[in-house]
């Protein structure tokens, strides 16, 4: 049997001594100090004694402190009789850990005294109840927002989904409720509008998943970032269609309604440079790196400090085995321009595969479509395996439903890419993994849609990654 001494003089303390009596554990024994006798029912006097004295008086309560206590609760309103009661413990058992509930600012540097606020836990309460802030748990773990259960809203990203599909990465979904009842999570339990999630990882990502989660359209590029990067290397940039490149990647800061940083690197060209400088505007930063530093430092420290959400690049840039995967690391989408117009595209078109990543870069994929006003294409090529790929067409049509979109489902018998090399414009959208990091030459004979992205490299492209 464990004891307790449980030191109360006020309302809360009263409260709490009422919940106390309502316990069913049978392992504790309460010993309750009150200055004034309360009037108590169903007291089962096996486990809890009743004590009434002043808990200031070092003489009683150091007579009472003779036991074995293996903790001290004390709930009192007065502040000087907190510390007083506070100080003769800690006279008689220096070591006894000593939870303290007060709404005074009252601070202790004795690592066995817990001080409880209870204006803060007050507040933290209600701020439960304000909608699109998180709910996080006070009173378990660390209580630093390492456990957190959030409502996944009708238009979210995750909504039918996949638990599967979805990375967790220093984070997971360990429980859902929907309709009042708890749900185990599976790989194969798709994630319902309303539900609540509770998730549980490192305070700073689920953070991140909390955003991403009540993210909905017209956000993009959120939650990977707020700004637009066109990234020039003047040495693999050509020259002669630079300015049309500009002129798509302003097109796309306009569309997206986000700023937009031009930089260029290993500057070369005068006049081009000028051209450049001259787009200076309230919403548009250039930035020219004239000094030939570590130019992958330079590049991810610009995406940490501007917020980058999208990269722009031109194919020629894209090609280059170094700069791609260099762009892959940053873990931002990337946007390929090709030497087609950019603001007549119609469609966006996206290649079923055999993996899931398309579900998981499909809210990207509608946000984009909203934004740029893309008619949303799949092309399903019927020669390989279909029970992955029906249930990706299902979560797209669901999401298509919520966001009141129109896809076309494109069942194809010969390669989609064959078929798309004779479109006359349009805008492929893939996932971004690291196999399309690797040089071209070892996926010439692949069947892999990704891997031979490259195919379709006259239209433009937009590469998002899977990881959230």
């Amino acid at each position: 049997m464990k004891k307790i001494l449980i030191i109360s003089d006020g309302t809360v303390g009263e409260h709490f001594i009422r919940r106390v009596l309502q316990t069913h554990t049978s392992e504790n024994i309460y010993y309750i100090v009150e200055l004034r006798a309360k009037e108590y029912e169903d007291i089962n006097p096996a486990r809890f004694k009743f004590y009434n004295f002043d808990p200031t008086s070092f003489s009683k309560l150091s007579n009472l402190l003779k036991m074995e206590f293996v903790q001290v609760m004390i709930a009192m309103d007065n502040l000087v009789e907190i510390e007083n009661t506070i100080k003769n413990i800690k006279l008689v058992k220096a070591q006894l850990r000593t939870i303290v509930l007060t709404q005074h600012e009252l601070q202790s540097e004795d690592a066995n005294v817990v001080i409880v606020n209870s204006n803060e836990i007050l507040a933290s309460r209600l701020l439960d109840y304000l909608p699109n802030v998180p709910v996080i748990a006070q009173n378990v773990g660390l209580g630093e927002g390492e456990i957190m259960e959030v409502l996944v809203p009708f238009g979210s990203s995750f909504v039918y989904k996949h638990i599967g599909v979805i990375e967790q990465k220093n984070w997971r979904i360990v429980a859902i409720y929907r309709n009042r009842k708890l749900l185990m999570p599976s790989r194969r339990r798709m994630i319902q509008p309303n539900d609540q999630l509770v998730l549980v990882g490192e305070p700073a990502v689920l953070k991140s998943v909390y955003r991403a989660i009540k993210r909905e359209l017209g956000e993009f590029p959120e939650p990977f970032g707020s700004n637009l990067y066109l990234y020039v290397d003047m040495t693999l940039v050509n020259l002669t269609t630079i300015e049309e490149l500009i002129t798509r990647a302003v097109f796309a800061h306009k569309k997206f309604k986000h700023d937009l940083i031009i930089k260029v690197v290993n500057p070369s060209n005068i006049p081009t440079l000028q051209y450049i400088k001259d787009l200076r505007d309230i919403n548009v930063i250039v930035d020219i790196e004239y000094e030939s530093r570590n130019l992958a430092e330079v590049f991810y420290k610009d995406i940490k400090s501007y917020h980058i959400g999208l990269v722009i690049v031109s194919s020629d840039m894209f090609a280059n085995d170094y700069t791609r995967k260099l762009l892959y690391e940053s873990h931002v989408p990337i946007l390929k321009l090709s030497d087609k117009p950019f603001s007549s595209i119609k469609e966006a078109a996206i290649i079923l595969g055999d993996n899931r990543d398309l579900e998981k870069i499909s809210a990207t994929i509608f946000d984009i479509s909203e934004q740029l006003g893309f008619n949303l294409e799949i092309y399903n090529y019927m020669n390989e395996h279909q029970e992955e790929k029906e249930e990706v067409i299902e979560h797209y049509y669901n999401l298509a439903t919520i966001f009141s979109k129109n896809i076309k489902v494109i069942k194809e018998t010969q390669n989609p890419i064959r078929v798309l090399k004779k479109k006359e414009n349009f805008v492929h959208i893939l996932p971004f993994t690291q196999k399309l990091t690797k040089n071209r030459i070892f996926s010439l004979f692949s069947t892999d849609s990704e891997k031979l992205y490259y195919k379709l490299d006259n239209y433009h492209q937009i590469f998002i990654p899977v990881q959230l």
